[in-house]
């Protein structure tokens, strides 16, 4: 029962619980930033147990006495209150909703990021810096996602699409070689459209990447499975964590394929960098020959 945040321990195992201990948890769910501040026998108190009681629950969830779940505590809160206790209410104030929202987000991409496996993402990394062509494909949010990666990669100099419309992914899917990866996104992992493009990559001997929410058929079909397991929330106000945390997991990508390729593709990024800043401020732009010392 160690997987996890300390609030993510006891949500999960609310059920295994004793009555007692159930009565611990309620109260430390409902405001674990006060629970963090009380002694043991202040949480006794005000739960209204023993303190064996808050000793044995404290074990229960994981924690080596009440000492190392007021620490874990301490940590799970100072990374966000996960989405199931900050649920967004109507009459929510601006600085409550902007405090929820954020906490949910901070939360949910710490959760991401213990969760994602590096393997897989060394894996996925190798294959792109070795590919000839990539192809990102995605629909709805995890569209908006491929076409950032779209904007990244041809600055790694990486020969990239994402192509939008089922038919043109899948036209991309059939022109595909043994040295294209098609890095295939879906939160649910479920989409016909993406599966079936994905076999036809597939079939054309593509490396497939998936990034997907959980185990899934796209995981499945994929040569290297990138899992991006966000929390899961059914609060209707509260926002799809799902897009941003595949967007964070392209950055990552997309950084260390640059530094997989070496200097020379990172000194044509701070070319590109420096072009930019021109565009922005019409100063002259002096270039990397110049820089250089050249004449």
């Amino acid at each position: 029962m160690n997987a996890g945040t300390v609030l993510e321990r006891i949500n999960k195992g609310l059920e295994t619980l004793r009555r007692s201990e159930r009565k611990v948890a309620d109260v430390v769910l409902a405001d674990p930033h006060g629970v963090v501040r009380m002694t043991l026998a202040e949480l006794a108190e005000t739960v209204g147990v023993s303190q064996p009681t808050i000793v044995r629950f404290a074990n229960a969830i994981g924690c080596d006495g009440f000492h190392d779940f007021r620490i874990q505590l301490a940590q799970s809160v100072a990374l966000g209150i996960p989405a199931t206790q900050s649920v967004i209410e109507a009459e929510d104030g601006t600085a409550t909703l902007v405090s929820k929202i954020f906490d949910f987000s901070i939360t949910s991409l710490d959760h991401v990021r213990r969760h994602l496996d590096p393997q897989a993402l060394d894996r996925a990394v190798g294959a792109i810096t070795a590919a000839s062509r990539v192809v990102f494909i995605g629909l709805g949010a995890s569209g908006i996602v491929a076409m950032d990666a779209e904007q990244k990669f041809p600055l790694l100099g990486v020969p990239c699409s994402a192509p939008i419309d089922t038919h043109q992914q899948f036209l991309a899917a059939s022109t595909s070689t043994p040295s294209t990866v098609l890095v295939a996104i879906s939160n649910t992992g479920r989409t016909a459209s993406i599966l079936d493009t994905v076999r036809v990559a597939r079939d054309r001997g593509a490396t497939v990447v998936g990034i997907t929410g959980g185990l899934s058929p796209l995981a499945e079909l994929s040569d290297i499975a990138l899992i991006v397991e966000s929390l899961d929330n059914t609060d209707v106000y509260t926002p799809t964590i799902s897009r941003l945390a595949q967007l964070v997991v392209i950055d990552t990508i997309a950084t260390m394929t640059l530094l997989r390729r070496g200097e020379s593709a990172l000194d044509d990024v701070r070319e590109m960098k420096i072009r930019l800043a021109q565009m922005r401020t019409g100063l002259p732009h002096q270039g990397g020959a110049d820089r250089r010392g050249a004449t």
